[in-house]
């Protein structure tokens, strides 16, 4: 089994080439580069497993082509990675210091043979994969604290900020979203943590708490990039939950968010929606309200139902904003082949095919027994890594999101590429002028194929049900 962290290094000339460079700009010639090529299989017999080719003489016409044209640009990519939930971080923290230093370097470190995770996602308060719930303002039943008097990170100290800070040494420039799965209970109309309405007269208080929550984190010396609303805000039987309107949503914003924001000089930016594929009528209404639209940078999406073109459905109504990709889980009863497919072309593929900034796999870590979790929430929720003290069980989503955060930064730029049959692909170029490929083939059989960029030709066979990240 190869892994990653394992692999035999990739040999790069140092001379770089324009895959696009006319004739005209190239007065001696140029030799052909390694093109370096990473797989993964199905049947597990290999994982990221790399090897280098060499571009070859031309197209051969017997095969399908995949035509990349690097001068048609989309979406900068902000990065790839996970949800660093409470119970992740507790997993982490069970680890000894040398082992977990080892294993967070591997995680996101850029450089040499590590996957370069560059985007995470946290809860504000408890997610359901937190051991308990709790928010950052929690109180006897029947008080209240409208001036927050008692807001407190106090929860978060234990695991999840000391893990984030070793993270930071690692990488310091990783972006962190921000999302809420429940306000503190007596800002609820029912008093729960699980389901239930902000009351009206919380608003400002609870835009308040998100002021808050930025600042005490930026006393960290951690920078929130985002904030989503509200996480799933149509589901409100998770554990903890919050069910709110898009009506009710963009009064929040345009009347309380955004404004606390703005007079607190807060730059992080404000994400509606945070849910599935198949309602993009919810943040296409708050966006047509030009009052919330001035506060929104854009829309997050999850797919646990629709279709990841709604993506592009919201892109289309209000092309001036961004898309996020945020969460997508892997099982405990799931197959690796079939998730590592189905996730490829989802989430990987298809989101930044559909002008996603990120797209972002469920949870980092659990232990085993799929815990740590609230009561009623997740059971099967399978983490990137399974932890059981310093033991480490990488899981499908590390090959997932491993096939495209090393190689795309942030700051990569999709380009234009074709879609043969059965083979969805994706491509970009990298802040360094490299170009990238994400390509899967869904066929069972070895599929040899053409890739064309600028004049050259790659030749590429990968076998049935296998992904591949080509980089030249």
């Amino acid at each position: 089994m190869k892994r990653l962290g394992l692999f035999l290094p990739l040999i790069l000339m140092t001379l770089a080439m324009r895959c696009n460079a006319p004739e005209e700009e190239m007065p001696t010639p140029v030799p052909s580069l390694p093109v370096g090529v990473w797989s993964t299989t199905s049947d597990q017999a290999n994982r990221l497993y790399a090897k280098t080719i060499d571009f070859s003489a031309g197209k051969d016409e017997r095969f399908p082509s995949i035509e990349i044209d690097t001068t048609r640009k989309f979406q900068k990519v902000d990065g790839f990675g996970f949800t660093l939930t409470g119970g992740s971080a507790f997993m982490l923290r069970q680890m000894s210091a040398s082992d977990r230093s080892a294993l967070l370097k591997e995680l996101f470190d850029t450089s040499g043979n590590h996957i370069g995770i560059s985007y995470l996602r946290v809860s504000m308060g408890a997610s359901d994969l937190d051991a308990e719930v709790f928010s950052y303002n929690d109180l006897p039943a029947g008080q209240t604290d409208p001036e927050l008097l008692k807001f407190s990170l106090s929860k978060d100290t234990l695991y999840l900020i000391p893990v984030l800070k070793e993270i930071l040494t690692i990488n310091p420039e990783i972006k962190l979203m921000a999302s809420p799965w429940s306000p503190p209970v007596w800002m609820k109309t029912n008093g729960n943590s699980i389901g239930g309405n902000l009351k009206p007269e919380y608003y400002g208080v609870y835009a308040r708490y998100f002021a808050k929550y930025v600042q005490a984190m930026k006393a960290q010396g951690i920078n929130i990039d985002a904030v989503t609303i509200q996480n799933e805000p149509q589901h409100g039987g998770n554990n903890p939950s919050l069910v709110m309107s898009f009506i009710q949503q963009a009064d929040f914003i345009k009347n309380h968010l955004g404004p606390t924001f703005q007079q607190a000089g807060i730059t992080t930016k404000i994400i509606v929606w945070d849910h599935n594929c198949d309602n993009p009528a919810y943040p296409i209404a708050i966006l047509d309200d030009p009052a919330a639209k001035a506060y929104v940078d854009g829309a997050a999406f999850h797919l646990y139902a629709g279709d990841i073109g709604a993506l592009s459905t919201v892109q289309a109504k209000h092309p001036d904003r961004n898309l996020y990709f945020t969460e997508q889980w892997t099982g405990s009863n799931g197959e690796f082949g079939g998730d590592l497919r189905w996730h490829i072309k989802n989430v990987v593929i298809g989101s930044m095919r559909n002008w996603s900034r990120v797209a972002l796999e469920w949870n980092l870590a659990n232990d085993p027994s799929f815990g740590p979790h609230t009561p009623g929430g997740c059971t099967q929720c399978k983490g990137a890594m399974t932890l059981s003290g310093n033991t480490i069980t990488r899981n499908v989503s590390y090959y997932i999101i491993g096939h495209a955060s090393k190689f795309v930064p942030p700051g990569s730029v999709r380009i234009d590429s074709n879609m043969p049959n059965l083979l969805p692909n994706v491509a970009f170029r990298t802040p360094e002028g490299k170009t990238v490929l994400i390509v899967l083939n869904e066929s069972k059989n070895l599929s040899t194929f053409n890739v064309l960029c600028g004049g050259k030709s790659i030749a590429v066979s990968l076998t049935g049900e296998t992904v591949g990240t080509l980089v030249w």
